[in-house]
């Protein structure tokens, strides 16, 4: 991997520390506006992989909509809403949580995470954060009469499917599989692969299984992340963007004209993502006010600013 600064850390006028990685941002013919690093050479998208990985089953038959279609794409942040709503998909489909193959953990969210530890409450597959994912898989095998107790593998149909409906999106073959962190396959696709699907997850037409993945986290972010999260704020702060947010800060994002941008952040820290994010997006021409907020990440001194996450990207 060919990377190159994307962040800067300062302190009290020194660059204390940086923060390399992979961007690429396009236009909205697919054109490209920036590039660093090496956005051609394979990675792997992690859970930004989420609506892409949703539009297959859509095609395969899988019925939701509205809010339940955001929890489908979403990394969740474990709140009482979330598991109602993976509870709902599951309950639809005749499915229960002992279904779900998806490793056992507290939420995602750090307040709600607190919450159950201050109660002593256990880990569970619903309170996973990709629950809603694994839920929409179930459902789909239930709907489809495919095999529900090997429906992680890799030769599965719906997982064959998957393969073929992100190679279809991204413009180029799937370069490898791995195992991600909840269990389903991790497929591994270029930056400009993942950043060329979302603009054609956000330029559809609203009446396709696109148009409605897209529609649907415009609509409900807070499925998608949490009611605290930055993708949420993002989506929320910025008309008409769609957004998602991988483990090892990978982070995509695409506007309704197809323009679009996908980064991944070499050291995986997440605190400098949104003001990647942000700088990327503003070298699209896009400008909102709660972008401003946005934009850098204080570094404190003795409890009081004295430097800031800076991009390099600008």
């Amino acid at each position: 991997m060919i990377v190159a600064p994307l962040a800067y850390v300062t302190r009290s006028g020194f660059v204390e520390g940086v923060h390399h990685g992979t961007a690429v941002a396009l236009d909205p013919d697919g054109g490209t506006v920036l590039t660093h690093g090496d956005p051609a050479a394979p990675m792997l998208p992690r859970s930004a992989l989420k609506p892409l990985q949703l539009l297959a089953m859509l095609r395969a038959g899988l019925q939701l909509d509205g809010e339940l279609l955001a929890l489908a794409a979403a990394s969740h942040s474990g709140e009482a809403f979330h598991l109602d709503g993976v509870d709902r998909i599951l309950g639809a489909a005749g499915l229960t949580e002992q279904m779900l193959q998806n490793v056992e953990d507290l939420p995602l969210g750090q307040h709600e995470r607190l919450r159950w530890q201050r109660e002593s409450r256990s880990a569970t597959r619903r309170a996973h954060n990709c629950s809603g994912k694994h839920s929409a898989m179930l459902a789909t095998c239930r709907q489809n009469g495919w095999p529900e107790a090997t429906y992680l593998e890799p030769d599965h149909p719906l997982q064959r499917l998957v393969v073929d409906t992100v190679a279809e999106l991204a413009g180029e073959p799937v370069a490898a599989t791995a195992v991600d962190g909840c269990g389903a396959p991790a497929l591994a696709i270029s930056l400009t692969g993942l950043a060329r699907a979302f603009g054609r997850l956000a330029g559809a037409a609203p009446d396709t299984h696109e148009g409605r993945i897209a529609s649907a986290v415009r609509e409900y972010p807070q499925w998608l992340g949490g009611t605290d999260r930055e993708v949420t704020e993002l989506i929320r702060g910025v008309p008409g963007l769609i957004a998602k947010d991988g483990a090892e800060a990978v982070y995509a994002a695409a506007l309704p004209d197809g323009r679009a941008v996908a980064f991944k952040i070499a050291d995986g820290s997440t605190r400098a993502l949104q003001v990647v994010m942000v700088a990327l997006l503003r070298r699209l021409g896009i400008e909102e006010p709660t972008m401003t907020a946005m934009a850098t990440v204080s570094i404190l001194g003795h409890g009081r600013p004295v430097g800031a996450v800076v991009p390099a990207v600008l």
